[in-house]
Protein backbone atom coordinates (compact mmCIF):
# COMPACT_ATOMS: atom_id res chain seq x y z
CA UNK A 1 0.00 0.00 0.00
CA UNK A 2 1.52 3.10 -0.86
CA UNK A 3 1.83 5.99 1.62
CA UNK A 4 -0.90 8.50 1.63
CA UNK A 5 0.22 12.44 0.95
CA UNK A 6 -0.85 15.12 2.90
CA UNK A 7 -1.12 18.39 1.59
CA UNK A 8 -0.48 22.14 2.94
CA UNK A 9 -1.34 25.79 2.17
CA UNK A 10 -0.88 28.59 3.40
CA UNK A 11 0.09 32.03 2.33
CA UNK A 12 3.11 34.15 3.73
CA UNK A 13 2.49 38.00 2.73
CA UNK A 14 5.38 40.82 3.25
CA UNK A 15 3.99 43.80 5.45
CA UNK A 16 6.95 45.60 5.73
CA UNK A 17 7.26 48.34 3.10
CA UNK A 18 7.62 51.55 4.79
CA UNK A 19 7.25 53.41 1.68
CA UNK A 20 10.05 52.90 -0.55
CA UNK A 21 10.33 49.33 -0.44
CA UNK A 22 13.53 47.10 -0.60
CA UNK A 23 15.66 50.52 -1.86
CA UNK A 24 17.51 49.60 1.13
CA UNK A 25 18.93 47.37 3.91
CA UNK A 26 17.82 49.79 6.52
CA UNK A 27 14.77 50.87 4.71
CA UNK A 28 12.27 47.63 5.33
CA UNK A 29 10.77 46.07 7.87
CA UNK A 30 10.68 42.31 8.08
CA UNK A 31 7.01 42.30 9.16
CA UNK A 32 5.31 39.20 7.31
CA UNK A 33 1.65 37.33 8.29
CA UNK A 34 1.67 33.43 7.91
CA UNK A 35 -2.17 33.13 7.36
CA UNK A 36 -3.66 29.66 6.45
CA UNK A 37 -7.66 29.43 6.18
CA UNK A 38 -9.72 29.36 8.83
CA UNK A 39 -7.27 30.15 11.37
CA UNK A 40 -5.05 32.56 13.48
CA UNK A 41 -3.05 35.12 11.60
CA UNK A 42 0.61 34.39 12.91
CA UNK A 43 2.94 37.95 12.49
CA UNK A 44 6.23 36.80 11.35
CA UNK A 45 9.28 39.01 11.41
CA UNK A 46 12.97 37.67 11.31
CA UNK A 47 15.47 37.93 14.08
CA UNK A 48 16.34 40.89 16.21
CA UNK A 49 19.64 40.09 15.00
CA UNK A 50 18.82 40.67 11.53
CA UNK A 51 16.54 43.76 12.20
CA UNK A 52 13.53 42.03 12.80
CA UNK A 53 10.57 42.69 15.92
CA UNK A 54 11.36 40.39 18.78
CA UNK A 55 7.11 40.68 19.81
CA UNK A 56 6.74 38.70 16.12
CA UNK A 57 7.63 35.38 15.62
CA UNK A 58 10.12 34.39 13.16
CA UNK A 59 10.84 31.27 11.21
CA UNK A 60 13.63 29.97 13.35
CA UNK A 61 11.32 30.24 16.57
CA UNK A 62 8.68 28.51 14.29
CA UNK A 63 11.12 25.45 12.97
CA UNK A 64 11.82 24.79 16.61
CA UNK A 65 7.66 24.91 17.52
CA UNK A 66 7.34 22.68 15.02
CA UNK A 67 9.74 20.11 16.07
CA UNK A 68 8.62 20.62 19.91
CA UNK A 69 4.53 20.49 18.84
CA UNK A 70 5.21 17.35 16.50
CA UNK A 71 6.79 15.25 19.26
CA UNK A 72 4.37 16.28 22.22
CA UNK A 73 1.30 15.58 19.70
CA UNK A 74 2.55 12.14 18.41
CA UNK A 75 3.85 11.46 22.07
CA UNK A 76 0.65 12.04 23.68
CA UNK A 77 -1.10 10.01 21.13
CA UNK A 78 1.06 7.01 21.97
CA UNK A 79 -0.02 7.45 25.41
CA UNK A 80 -3.46 7.93 24.36
CA UNK A 81 -3.75 4.27 23.11
CA UNK A 82 -0.73 2.85 25.56
CA UNK A 83 -2.77 3.23 28.10
CA UNK A 84 -0.25 5.68 29.50
CA UNK A 85 -1.83 8.56 31.69
CA UNK A 86 -0.17 12.22 31.29
CA UNK A 87 -1.30 14.83 33.49
CA UNK A 88 0.81 17.77 32.14
CA UNK A 89 3.17 18.30 29.63
CA UNK A 90 6.11 21.37 28.90
CA UNK A 91 8.44 20.93 26.59
CA UNK A 92 11.56 23.90 27.02
CA UNK A 93 12.98 23.40 23.70
CA UNK A 94 15.72 25.24 22.50
CA UNK A 95 17.55 25.20 18.85
CA UNK A 96 21.25 26.57 17.68
CA UNK A 97 21.61 28.04 14.59
CA UNK A 98 25.51 28.76 13.17
CA UNK A 99 25.86 31.36 10.51
CA UNK A 100 28.62 31.09 8.53
CA UNK A 101 30.52 33.39 6.80
CA UNK A 102 28.59 34.21 3.63
CA UNK A 103 25.71 35.65 5.95
CA UNK A 104 23.78 31.90 5.21
CA UNK A 105 23.44 29.28 7.56
CA UNK A 106 21.74 26.07 9.33
CA UNK A 107 20.69 24.70 12.10
CA UNK A 108 23.05 22.71 13.63
CA UNK A 109 21.12 21.51 16.56
CA UNK A 110 17.57 21.42 18.31
CA UNK A 111 17.40 19.56 21.96
CA UNK A 112 13.73 19.33 23.35
CA UNK A 113 13.15 18.96 27.34
CA UNK A 114 9.57 17.83 28.00
CA UNK A 115 8.29 17.25 31.58
CA UNK A 116 5.99 15.16 31.42
CA UNK A 117 3.63 14.35 34.53
CA UNK A 118 1.98 11.01 34.93
CA UNK A 119 -0.96 9.66 37.03
CA UNK A 120 -0.01 7.48 39.83
CA UNK A 121 0.19 4.19 39.34
CA UNK A 122 1.46 4.79 35.27
CA UNK A 123 4.37 2.75 34.08
CA UNK A 124 7.43 4.84 33.76
CA UNK A 125 9.24 2.66 31.58
CA UNK A 126 6.67 2.83 29.04
CA UNK A 127 6.23 6.30 29.62
CA UNK A 128 9.88 6.69 28.44
CA UNK A 129 9.09 4.26 25.75
CA UNK A 130 6.61 6.72 24.80
CA UNK A 131 9.20 9.48 23.47
CA UNK A 132 11.64 7.56 21.81
CA UNK A 133 8.54 5.65 19.39
CA UNK A 134 7.60 9.17 19.16
CA UNK A 135 10.69 10.88 18.03
CA UNK A 136 10.81 7.81 15.37
CA UNK A 137 7.48 8.79 13.68
CA UNK A 138 7.47 12.33 14.08
CA UNK A 139 7.08 14.13 10.57
CA UNK A 140 8.95 17.05 10.80
CA UNK A 141 11.97 15.94 13.11
CA UNK A 142 12.64 13.32 10.18
CA UNK A 143 12.39 15.97 7.88
CA UNK A 144 15.40 17.83 9.32
CA UNK A 145 18.95 17.31 8.20
CA UNK A 146 20.26 18.16 12.27
CA UNK A 147 19.77 16.29 15.04
CA UNK A 148 17.00 16.74 17.72
CA UNK A 149 17.60 15.23 20.46
CA UNK A 150 15.20 14.40 23.68
CA UNK A 151 16.08 14.70 27.51
CA UNK A 152 12.45 14.21 28.89
CA UNK A 153 11.97 14.52 32.59
CA UNK A 154 9.37 12.50 33.82
CA UNK A 155 7.34 12.72 37.20
CA UNK A 156 4.41 11.17 39.00
CA UNK A 157 1.34 12.88 40.08
CA UNK A 158 1.01 11.84 44.06
CA UNK A 159 -2.13 10.52 44.93
CA UNK A 160 -5.07 12.33 46.28
CA UNK A 161 -5.23 11.83 50.12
Amino acid sequence: MAGKEHFYALTVEWTGNTGSGTSGYRTYERAHTIAVAGKPVIPGSSDPSFRGDPARYNPEDLLVGSLSACHMLWYLHLCSVGGIVVTEYVDRAEGMMVEDASGGGRFASVVLRPDVTLAPGTDEAAALAAHHEAHEKCFVANSVNFPVTLEPVLRVQQPAD
